[in-house]
């Protein structure tokens, strides 16, 4: 098993700290996540019906495609579709959610790790190139243009092209393939779990061409989301005015984010509005320095680097702040970036 974000309880064991006093940051779901309303009884008492409980009804229109499969959440999709296509060279760049490798690798594909600058010179020697846009965790948004620039050397060759837009909800729709997904080896992943804040739920969607939607829901069988899954999800979507609101919102508080992490001497490398990408040497010990603080990151080891999501609520930002200048955190940032000891960065 590969490791996540979010494994709070193996946190508060290791560090001696009661659960209920931990700040997570370690996950980039929207800690103000969709009001989810009380579930009717009748959602817990029957199996779910795909056909007409207004759940496909509502992602068509929220992504602007009729073309969808609903899935448990997007790894369920990211997991079966190397079933899915004959032995391949699989491009996946690095870093980047390690699952897509993982599934790949484990269904017997050659994968083969590309740098973001190196798409271009190795388009040729792939038969599929996968992507998540904008990048977990590096933040790395790629534009409409470019993305169906390498979709059609892909498809001509019969290849496919994988984008996981986990992240990309509060973005402008112009930089989403899903509204495109119905072309030959487009195949586009969707969650509901980061911007909803729903990822316990576990729901996400396939966009793709109608038979190769056909092939994964016969692999996957019958009710992949539970039938109170269903109702939320459904519900979620059609919430226009949450949505638009909460997308300014998440844009304003991941700036705000990037600001505090650069005055506290620790600048972003990289990030989006649901979370902070910090690259620097020194991860695992600042990691570890807040985590004896109980504030939970998400941290790589290669390249060495933490991600941070968003605070909760106020108290929780100030939570932040106060950790950022422990002693022991200053003193580390001084040693990462020398350059803040001129006072101009110093944690405010």
């Amino acid at each position: 098993m590969l490791e996540h974000g979010g494994r709070l309880r193996q946190a508060a064991s290791q560090y001696g700290i009661p659960l209920a006093d931990w700040l997570d940051l370690s996950t980039g779901i929207n800690p103000n996540g969709w009001p989810v309303p009380a579930v009717p009884a009748d959602c817990w008492q029957r199996l779910p019906e795909d056909d007409d409980d207004g759940l496909l009804t509502a992602a068509r229109a929220y992504y602007q495609n009729d073309s969808l499969l609903a899935v448990a959440g997007s790894q369920a999709a990211i997991q079966s579709l190397p079933l899915l296509r004959p032995k391949s060279r699989v491009g996946v760049l690095h870093p980047a959610y390690a699952e897509h490798a993982g599934s790949w690798q484990k269904a017997g594909h050659h994968v083969i790790r590309v740098e973001a600058g190196a798409i271009d010179g190795r388009l040729d020697d792939l038969d599929v190139l996968i992507l998540v846009n904008p990048n977990n965790p590096t933040g790395r948004l790629w534009s409409r243009a470019q993305l169906l620039s390498w979709h059609e050397s892909l498809s001509r060759r019969g290849g496919w092209l994988l984008i996981d837009e986990a992240f990309i909800d509060s973005l402008p729709t112009e930089y989403s393939l899903a509204p495109l997904a119905v072309r030959p080896g487009l195949i586009v992943l969707r969650s509901v779990g980061k911007f909803f804040g729903l990822a316990g739920i576990r729901c996400g969607f396939v966009m793709t061409e109608p038979d190769l939607l056909v092939r994964l829901a016969e692999l996957l069988g019958p009710w992949t989301i539970s039938h109170p899954g269903r109702y939320v999800a459904a519900m979620a979507l059609a919430d226009r005015d949450w949505q638009s609101a909460n997308a300014a919102s998440l844009g304003m508080l991941s700036l705000r984010l990037k600001q505090l992490l650069t005055d506290c001497g620790w600048p972003p490398g990289g990030g989006c509005d649901l979370f902070q990408w910090v690259k620097c040497e020194q991860a695992a010990k600042l990691h570890h320095l807040l985590a004896g603080q109980g504030i939970l990151t998400r941290l790589f080891q290669e390249p060495a680097s933490l991600r941070f999501g968003l605070p909760k609520d106020e108290s929780a930002w100030q939570r932040l702040a106060q950790a950022l200048t422990h002693p022991d955190i200053r003193q580390l940032s001084l040693f990462a970036h020398p350059q803040t000891e001129s006072g101009d960065n110093a944690c405010k």
